[in-house]
C-alpha cells in the first residue's frame, strides 16, 4: 500500500454508501434514563457531564448533519425533524469520550474506535471533517483546559477489563529503516491475511491507487487500466527486464509478463505476498518469466542491471532520512538510458523545519494511531522534497503526474467492498482488525479528497554516457490505442504462444 481541501467527488455508480454499523435506534428526546446497571446515580452525572461536553466542544447550534446518541439512547442535539444527520456518533457507555479525548490523540480517538467506545453510524467520511475541527479547537489553551477538567470527572474504567482481543498495537525493536525493523514493519501491515486482503481488493490484488481514465470505471477495469499506465510510462518492449520494488501480491510483474512480454523480477518484505505471487505465476504459466525474491530490495545484485524499475506504493515506507539511499539504489540497479516509475504517496503543504521533524517522530512513537496500528514507521514528505532527493542522486526527472483524485475514489471502492464483507472479514482477521482497516481506508479518502494528502507518478530517468535516455519526443504513445503484443515465440518460430 502507498497511509494520510476541495469538496469530495461524487463515488462512482458502482458504489453503494457505506453500510452502517450496527446501533440501536435514536431516542427522541434527552430525557433522564438509567443507567446501564439500572441505577440513576454516577450514570446520571455522567450522562450531564457528556452533554456539557458535547455542548462545549461543538457548540450551539451544532454542526450541521451531525448527531450524538449516547449509550442510554438520549441524542444530542434534540431532533428537529429534519431528517437524518449524515453522520451519528454512538456513545456505548458513560467512559466513551473520556477514552477518546483524554488526551485529544489521533492514537485514543483511533484506538477507542476498533475497541467499540464508539461507533459511526452513516457517512463515515463525514466524521473526520468533525475530527479535524474537535481537534483545532482543542489546542486553544482555555477551552482545552476546560474540556480535559470535565472530561477528568467522567468515569475510568480499565480496558483490560474489557477483554477484547486482537493483535494490538506493532512492536519494533532497533533503529528506524533498518532492514530487521522494516521487514518487521512491513509484516505487520502485509501479513494479517492474503483471504482479507483479496475480500475487498480487485482480483489482482493490486493495492495501491487505481487509474480511472474516465471517472466511470469498475474497480477491476480501473487496476487494470493503472498497470497498463505504469507499462506504458516505463515503454516496456519484449524482452526488457523490469524490476517491481515492493511488488505485492504480483500484479504488476504478473501483467507486464503477459501483455508486454518482459523478464519481470518483483522483490518483497512479506512472506505471504511471496508466497500467493509465485503461485499466480505458475497458475499463469508465467514462471519462466517472472520472479519472486523475498528479500530488502538493498540486498539485490547490481552485476546484471535491470532495463525498467516501478516502485507503486513502496516509497512511503521508506522514510525522508533513507531516500538518498533509496534512490542511489534503485539507480545501481539500472542500466544506462533506462527509467524508473516511482509511484507513492506525498504530504501536502507540510515543510517543517528539521527540528519540528524530530519532534514529530517523537510524537509519532506515542500518539499516531496510523503509526501503530496501520503504517509503522511510515513517512510522508512533498513531491518537491522527493524530486530533489532523486536529483541529487543524479536522476533526471522527465515526468510527474498526480493522480490525487484516483485515490480518494480507490478507497472509496474498498471501503464500501471491505463493508460489504464484513462477516467474512471478521471471520478471517477478528473485529477489531477489521474496524482498523475500515478507519483508515475511510479516513485517507476523506484526505486525498480534500488535498491534504496526494499521490504522484513520477518518471525519472539514468540517461547514458551521451544523455540519452529511453524515452519519446512527446507522450502521445502513453494514451495511444494499444498494439496487442503477440506473446513469445512458439517452438515452431512463430509468434504466438
Amino acid at each position: 500500500m502507498e497511509t494520510v481541501p476541495q469538496e469530495t467527488q461524487a463515488p462512482p455508480t458502482e458504489i453503494a454508501p457505506p453500510a452502517a454499523e450496527p446501533a440501536a435506534a435514536p431516542a427522541p428526546t434527552r430525557a433522564p434514563a438509567p443507567g446501564p446497571d439500572g441505577a440513576g446515580g454516577d450514570a446520571a452525572e455522567a450522562r450531564r457531564l457528556t452533554l456539557e461536553i458535547l455542548d462545549l466542544l461543538l457548540g450551539s447550534p451544532p454542526p450541521p448533519g451531525v448527531a450524538v446518541q449516547l449509550w442510554d439512547g438520549t441524542v444530542w442535539p434534540v431532533p428537529n425533524g429534519a431528517g437524518e444527520p449524515a453522520i451519528t456518533l454512538v456513545l456505548n457507555h458513560p467512559a466513551a469520550l473520556r477514552r477518546m479525548f483524554l488526551p485529544p490523540t489521533d492514537l485514543n480517538l483511533g484506538e477507542a474506535y476498533i475497541y467499540e467506545d464508539f461507533d459511526l453510524r452513516g457517512d463515515i467520511e463525514a466524521a473526520f471533517a468533525q475530527q479535524a475541527l474537535l481537534q483545532r479547537m482543542l489546542h486553544h489553551p482555555a477551552l482545552a483546559l476546560t474540556a480535559a477538567r470535565l472530561l477528568r470527572q467522567l468515569p475510568d474504567p480499565d480496558r483490560a477489563a474489557d477483554g477484547h482481543q486482537g493483535r494490538g498495537r506493532v512492536s519494533l525493536r532497533g533503529l528506524r529503516h533498518s532492514e530487521r525493523r522494516d521487514r518487521t514493519a512491513v509484516q505487520y501491515h502485509y501479513d494479517v491475511s492474503n483471504d482479507f486482503y483479496a475480500l475487498w481488493l480487485d482480483p489482482r490484488m493490486v493495492y495501491s491507487c487505481a487509474y480511472f481514465p474516465t471517472g466511470t470505471e469498475d474497480l477491476a477495469t480501473a487496476q487494470t487500466a493503472k498497470l497498463d499506465h505504469i507499462c506504458r510510462k516505463l515503454r516496456l518492449a519484449p524482452g526488457e527486464r523490469l524490476l517491481d520494488v515492493g511488488c505485492g501480491w504480483g500484479g504488476l510483474i504478473l501483467y507486464a509478463a503477459e501483455h508486454y512480454g518482459v523478464e519481470a523480477t518483483g522483490v518483497t518484505l512479506s512472506e505471504r505476498q511471496a508466497a500467493l505471487a509465485r503461485q499466480r505465476a505458475a497458475a499463469a504459466g508465467l514462471a519462466g518469466r517472472v520472479e519472486v525474491v523475498l528479500g530488502d530490495y538493498r540486498e539485490l545484485p547490481a552485476a546484471r542491471p535491470f532495463d525498467k524499475i516501478a516502485s507503486v506504493g513502496m516509497f512511503e515506507h521508506v522514510g525522508r532520512g533513507h531516500l538518498p539511499e533509496y534512490f542511489r539504489t534503485v539507480r545501481r540497479l539500472l542500466r544506462p538510458g533506462g527509467l524508473f516509475l516511482n509511484h507513492g504517496i506525498a504530504a501536502q503543504h507540510g515543510f517543517p523545519s528539521a527540528v519540528r521533524r524530530a519532534i514529530d517522530h517523537l510524537v509519532l512513537e506515542r500518539a499516531s494511531f496510523m503509526h501503530h496500528y496501520v503504517f509503522p514507521d511510515g513517512e510522508l514528505v512533498p513531491i518537491s522534497e522527493a524530486l530533489g532527493f532523486a536529483e541529487r542522486e543524479g536522476w533526471e526527472v522527465r515526468d510527474v503526474e498526480s493522480l490525487r483524485e484516483h485515490y480518494a475514489r480507490t478507497l472509496r471502492n474498498w471501503v464500501s467492498r471491505l463493508v460489504a464483507r464484513q462477516d467474512e472479514a471478521e471471520r478471517l482477521v477478528g473485529r477489531q482488525t477489521y474496524r482498523v482497516w475500515r478507519l483508515y481506508m475511510a479516513g485517507s479518502a476523506y484526505h486525498f479528497a480534500r488535498e491534504n494528502l496526494s499521490v504522484y507518478q513520477s518518471l525519472l530517468a539514468k540517461p547514458d554516457a551521451e544523455g540519452r535516455a529511453a524515452v519519446p519526443w512527446s507522450r502521445a504513445d502513453v494514451y495511444a490505442a494499444p498494439a496487442p503484443w503477440p506473446g513469445p515465440p512458439s517452438p515452431d518460430g512463430h509468434a504466438g504462444a
